[in-house]
């Protein structure tokens, strides 16, 4: 008999055969699943060997899962008669539902990793005879086509490697809590400490030269920017005419401009 991995031995095939008919005569559900225990480790055995050779975005999870339930409809479908034992038949049977859901995840066509292994395999060859990689002018030659193609199948694949971004991220670690979503640079200056030093430092400056500006000029400033009135509705508030607001507001810019000059590449970092 066998021996499985946790210490407890494997039944026999004819052991496992005299198990299955009892099962299939009495229809107890418990020795269906000692049939199933028996064989689960077959499950990840090909769900793990199989996402060696996949990417990452392929979730073993979702392998296992229909491995296994291959495996029990495997037990309820078994004939002994066709001269298979049941290991044989369940291998069979998870095998083939692991690869429907590996095709199941893979955005790619089967055409196009097809391409992906040749090309795989061609520039290690390459790379073995030559000590370093092709260009994609002479791996175009080595697979007899042109660097066009090349180029095309690069991007399809590029577009067809999908992966959720809470994937964790591969790395010499076995185990590793890191998602993907984790590794992507942010984007947003506001979350950037040294740009947020930056505006605050600009802040300052600028709050320090309006401060410095004439009443009126500020006011001109404070109802046109934060209240967002007219320059004639500002002249009504104010009892004076438009063109009066506008000079107005010309000087205030002028002032602020002449004060922060020595400022500028501070202020073009956070615009």
């Amino acid at each position: 008999m066998k021996v499985e991995g946790n210490g407890s031995r494997r039944p026999s095939s004819d052991q496992v055969l005299a198990i299955w008919k009892e099962y299939r005569s009495s229809g107890d559900a418990r020795l269906r699943d000692r049939l199933v225990m028996t064989y689960a480790p077959l499950v990840k055995y090909i769900a793990y060997k199989k996402v060696r050779e996949l990417p990452s975005s392929c979730s073993v999870e979702d392998l296992v899962s229909a491995g296994l339930e291959a495996l029990i409809h495997s037990v309820d479908r078994y004939d002994p008669e066709k001269g298979a034992t049941l290991e044989q038949f369940a291998w069979t049977r998870i095998h083939g539902a692991v690869l429907d859901e590996l095709r199941r995840q893979d955005w790619a066509p089967r055409s196009l990793r097809r391409w992906e292994r040749e090309v795989s395999r061609t520039r290690a060859e390459f790379t073995a005879l030559h000590g370093r990689g092709p260009t994609r002018e002479e791996l175009a030659d080595a697979l007899n086509t042109t660097p066009e193609e090349v180029r095309r199948r690069d991007d399809e694949l590029a577009v067809s490697d999908v992966t959720s971004l809470n994937a964790l991220v591969a790395g010499e670690e076995e185990s590793t809590t890191v998602e993907r979503i984790d590794t992507i640079a942010c984007s947003d200056l506001r979350l950037d400490p040294e740009h947020a030093a930056a505006c605050e430092e600009a802040k300052g400056k600028f709050r320090l030269v309006f401060d410095q500006l004439p009443d009126r000029e500020r006011e001109v400033a404070v109802m046109l920017y934060v209240k967002n009135l007219t320059l004639r509705e500002i002249g009504e508030v104010l009892g004076v005419s438009e063109s009066r607001v506008c000079q107005l507001h010309s000087r205030l810019k002028k002032t602020l401009r002449e004060q922060l000059a020595d400022e500028e590449q501070l202020f073009s970092e956070v615009a």
